[in-house]
């Protein structure tokens, strides 16, 4: 397996590879986003801590490649319905993932590389974060040639807005609930050290120009008493979550998961949709078109599903030969989330192996990212990209790319971070 990006053709890899005509306004961007902000100079001030949050540049997406990655969605959202796959995904989940409450999942995410035999599936997410960073930034890009500037005005940001909230009522609805929230909590971990607490801010305020009353907090400031999930006294309606343990089960996280259990909140996305879609075992379903065929897929949506890199458990019986064809593979634990503890296998050392190779990792095939060129301080730098579909219900609500060196996304190089698309 090589380096070497994927070799494209289109239009679309012209700009990603020659375009330095559209750079990001800075100033534009803060400004946007300090209006909005709650906490105005906070947000400043947490924007400035994060100077690899958003990339000098787009990045620039074929049409056609953004047709095969809805076809891929549509495929995996299909599967999710199906009782077959269902059972089958559901029987390594924990007990927590049987409970369904209705709530589909707010903010999917589907992540793609790009490549010469079109995109293919890296993994999906269910607390996709970035999406509201993500709708500023596409609002605060400059350009100075015809082909830029025609896709900046093809990006169809206005609906926005309106879309989130209505994804967020119809997650209201399906659990049988009339009107609106009035009481939103977002929860994460100590939310105030999280990365993406900037973004928390943005929520908040989308939320409250909904009409609604919105903390941000930790789960353990919550409390279940009297039969409802409380914060402070005030019951809360609705928890946008945003943590990382799936199924509720750390310490401190327990008010947070009675609640949820007594269908006393309605919490998304929830254990049952991570389970669903985002538990990185199931890639071993959507990649095998032997087991496909089981899950009452058709023809097109099981063609789609071979966008997603053949991806295995590690196990003891396999090990051995995992480790010998190990450049052509990435290693990723199943329950994984943000590029942690995840290895390139011609990057990993027999330690890091021995580890590995006691359970709980999947092994995928390699797919090589395509790159965005980048001119930072006048010089030009090659960095890798993926791009982020975020989705409802299988419909689209934005695109995203995040530009980046090493193995996985990490904010922490200079010129890269989060990046608009612009369609071509």
């Amino acid at each position: 397996m090589t380096d070497d990006p994927p070799i494209l053709s289109d239009r679309d890899a012209a700009l990603n590879s020659g375009c330095f005509c559209v750079t990001l306004d800075s100033d534009r961007l803060v400004t946007a986003i300090q209006a909005e902000a709650p906490e105005p100079d906070l947000a400043v001030a947490l924007l400035a801590a994060r100077p690899h949050l958003f990339a000098a540049m787009p990045v620039f997406l074929a049409a056609h490649d953004l047709k095969a990655m809805l076809a891929v969605v549509d495929a995996v959202e299909a599967a999710a319905e199906d009782p077959a796959y269902q059972a089958a995904v559901l029987a390594w989940a924990p007990d927590i993932a049987r409970h369904d409450f209705g709530p589909r999942g707010v903010f999917m995410g589907y992540d793609f590389h790009l490549g010469a035999a079109g995109p293919k599936l890296i993994e999906v997410n269910t607390n996709a974060g970035g999406a509201f960073l993500n709708a500023f930034l596409a609002r605060a890009q400059g350009a100075c040639c015809r082909e830029a500037e025609d896709a900046i005005r093809a990006a169809p940001m206005e609906a926005f807005d309106a879309a989130v909230w209505a994804m967020f009522l119809a997650e209201w609805a399906l659990q049988g609930r009339t009107d609106q929230p009035r009481t939103i909590a977002i929860v994460d971990d100590r939310p105030r050290e999280q990365y993406l607490f900037p973004e928390f801010l943005l929520a908040q305020r989308f939320f409250e120009r909904q009409g609604a009353k919105v903390w941000i907090v930790d789960p353990g400031e919550l409390r279940f008493t009297g039969g409802v999930l409380q914060h402070d006294g005030e019951v809360i309606d609705l928890v946008y979550n945003r943590l990382v343990d799936f199924s509720l089960e750390a310490a401190g996280h327990e008010a947070l998961r009675d609640a949820y259990v007594g269908g006393a909140v309605v919490l998304t996305p929830s254990p049952r949709n991570h389970a669903l879609f985002a538990d990185k075992r199931n890639l071993t379903l959507l990649s095998d078109s032997v087991a496909a065929k089981a899950f009452g897929l058709t023809p097109d949506q099981r063609q789609s599903l071979l966008a997603v890199p053949h991806t295995v458990m590690v196990t003891a019986a396999n090990a051995d030969e995992l480790w010998s064809a190990r450049k052509r593979y990435f290693f990723k634990p199943a329950g994984g989330h943000g590029g942690k503890a995840v290895y390139r296998g011609d990057k990993m050392t027999r330690g890091v192996w021995e580890a590995v190779r006691q359970g709980g990792y999947i092994a995928q095939e390699l797919a090589v990212p395509s790159e965005r060129r980048i001119r930072i301080d006048g010089e030009i730098k090659a960095l890798k990209l993926d791009v982020r579909l975020y989705t409802y219900g299988g419909s689209p609500l934005l695109t995203a790319a995040r530009v980046y060196q090493g193995q996985t996304t990490n904010f922490r190089t200079p010129g890269g971070g989060f990046a608009p698309v612009f369609v071509t």
